[in-house]
């Protein structure tokens, strides 16, 4: 293709999203006034599928078992790559889509919408997959490991920022739990009959919280304590948190998580666990 030729093709693209404008923005606009959270994005899903469907992509939705997932292929014409363009729609607990997920949607949607206008004849495949619980569960690594991703070429999405970015890094994570168990007894009438596990998750946090200063720039811990006891005059015996860990890469999060399991008391018994949506870490203090 000449510079003449992709800067036609180019025009014709920006020309074929204008022309669905007032369509993309009112779908943007309702799935971030209707806030789903991760694997409850069925108004979402049907906001996305429908344009793709009335254009003539062939949907699929419920992939891998996923039942707000969703497939949306179109073909140009055969021997080209499959192309893949990734939608997320999940929202935030308590602020709804402060990441933007839905324009990420959107413009997944909007960008196979425009391809198919422009270029009818388009070599290859141009799929749309629409990826839920990106904040909570890992859509995307279920349909990976079910195999959707086997036959893609190469799978492209955008995320809003408040500057323009061609290419950025990512970082590995992983999600930790942190479980305590502890004796439950009176706080008032018998203390000393109580081992309280939230002086464990506690002293668990600021450990973890002072490993900050000795991480590398690129480091990411943050977490928070999502059962802390059932009533201020109860020794607690069950308390937990959640932390994500994130590196820059996976040879560098092994490291970040092998400085944060020892925040654990010795005492406690250390497992992996996988829930099925999302692998993690769960550390159990047992305190007898």
């Amino acid at each position: 293709m000449s510079a003449q030729q992709g800067t036609e093709s180019k025009q014709q693209l920006i020309q074929a999203v204008d022309a669905r404008d007032a369509m993309l923005r009112e779908i943007s606009l309702k799935i971030h006034a209707n806030p789903e959270l991760s694997f409850h994005e069925h108004q979402a899903q049907q906001w996305l599928t429908e344009p793709l469907a009335e254009a003539g992509f062939t949907v699929e939705k419920g992939i891998s078992g996923l039942e707000t997932s969703f497939r949306a292929t179109w073909e140009g014409t055969p021997g080209g790559p499959t192309i893949a363009l990734l939608a997320e729609y999940d929202a935030l607990p308590g602020i709804g889509h402060a990441c933007g997920h839905n324009l990420i949607g959107t413009a997944a949607v909007g960008a196979a919408l425009a391809l198919k206008d422009a270029c009818p004849e388009l070599p290859g495949k141009i799929v749309v997959l629409g990826t839920p619980a990106e904040e909570e569960g890992g859509g995307k690594i279920i349909m990976c490991q079910d195999g959707v991703f086997d036959d893609v070429d190469a799978a492209m999405m955008v995320h809003p920022q408040n500057k323009t970015m061609v290419l950025r890094g990512a970082l590995a994570c992983v999600d930790a739990t942190f479980t305590f168990h502890g004796k439950q007894a009176h706080a008032s009438s018998s203390p000393e009959k109580g081992i309280s596990a939230l002086d464990a998750l506690v002293n668990a946090y600021v450990a973890i919280n002072s490993l900050r200063q000795f991480m590398k720039e690129d480091v990411r811990i943050h977490g928070i304590i999502t059962k802390g006891g059932d009533a201020p005059n109860v020794v607690p015996e069950l308390t937990e948190a959640v932390f994500i860990l994130r590196a820059s890469t996976v040879q560098e999060l092994e490291t970040v998580k092998g400085k944060s399991i020892p925040c654990c008391p010795k005492r406690g018994r250390r497992r992996r666990r996988n829930r099925g949506y999302h692998r993690g870490i769960d550390l159990c203090g047992a305190q007898q």
